[in-house]
């Protein structure tokens, strides 16, 4: 019952947190930029389709999951403009919160290989409460009898400095409409993610990669630091650190798989374990997270010149 309390209330505290119910905390964001980032689709010249799985405070009666879809790829003749489609389910005890946005970016070509990409989000953001509570006052008309949901537009903005394989910078907002849903008594509350990384060779074979995220909105603010060491162009491992939260090692695997002709196709994989810092470390087994990549790029067919002699037409 002690363990039911608990949880209880640290579920609703985060149902009435804006900044953790309605953005999911990833611990590999940098492999995830698309959903709080729309200039970020497209940076890759590939096709991707990646799924994220996290369960996070793992002992803890309907301990908070998230699921995620993201699918990311390049057009155009010049293929500089992104797109992207985003989905998400976050459960958090009775809540449950369910978004989709589709994503569009521009990226101009600077001078030395470096590049500026504009990006913009739309979708819906739709929240559900259950019914299954257990009232310290009975009398509380805000505890729902029943299940009620409510959805609302979403929009976000991003911007992305960037040199691919180098480094890359970016700035961005979500949920600038803001607003509230009545009928659950939950407000939107705008976000903003300032973000940087960086990749140093060190040899033939090694490449340090740091990372580093600050994300506010306005009311708290969070920061985010990683660094793994990328082997072979195969193999990664890495420490991230998120004070007063976790701190987190994580791996990962990545290979180029055979391709026919010109065209290319390769998978990643990672898996990160939060190791709980915060004063849940006493009533968590810490938190999993796993992630999963297929990408793909289809060389541009080349259009061999034909030659006719009319004489023999």
């Amino acid at each position: 019952m002690k363990k039911f309390i608990l949880s209880f209330i640290t579920l609703t505290t985060l149902s009435t947190c804006a900044f953790a119910q309605q953005d999911p905390q990833y611990t590999q964001w940098q492999f995830e930029r698309q959903s709080v980032n729309p200039a970020s689709v497209g940076m890759t010249k590939r096709h991707c389709i990646s799924i994220f799985h996290r369960d996070q405070w793992d002992g803890l009666d309907q301990d908070p999951k998230t699921y995620l879809l993201n699918y990311r790829g390049y057009f155009g003749a010049k293929e500089n403009i992104g797109a992207g489609l985003t989905a998400y389910t976050e459960v958090l005890g009775q809540q449950q919160n369910n978004i989709i946005r589709l994503s569009g970016a521009y990226h101009f070509s600077l001078s030395n290989n470096n590049f500026f990409s504009a990006g913009l989000n739309l979708g819906l953001i739709q929240s559900k409460l259950g019914n299954r509570w257990i009232p310290i006052d009975p009398n509380d008309q805000i505890i729902p009898t029943s299940e009620q949901s409510q959805g609302k537009f979403d929009l976000g903005l991003g911007t992305m400095l960037y040199q691919p394989s180098k480094y890359y910078v970016g700035l961005s907002l979500t949920h600038l409409l803001g607003g509230s849903m009545d009928n659950l008594h939950i407000e939107i509350a705008r976000h903003i993610y300032v973000m940087g990384g960086v990749e140093l060779p060190m040899g033939t074979s090694l490449v340090l990669r740091p990372n580093a995220m600050v994300k506010t909105d306005l009311g708290a603010t969070q920061f985010d630091v990683n660094a793994d060491v990328l082997w072979n162009d195969m193999l990664w491992g890495g420490l991230s650190f998120r004070p007063g939260d976790a701190i987190s090692p994580y791996v990962g695997f990545q290979k180029e798989l055979p391709s026919s002709g010109s065209n290319q196709h390769g998978i990643k994989i990672g898996y990160s374990y939060d190791v709980t810092t915060s004063e849940l470390k006493d009533y968590s087994a810490g938190s999993h997270e796993i992630f999963a990549t297929y990408c793909w790029r289809i060389a541009p067919q080349l259009i061999r010149a034909r030659h006719s002699n009319p004489r023999f037409l």
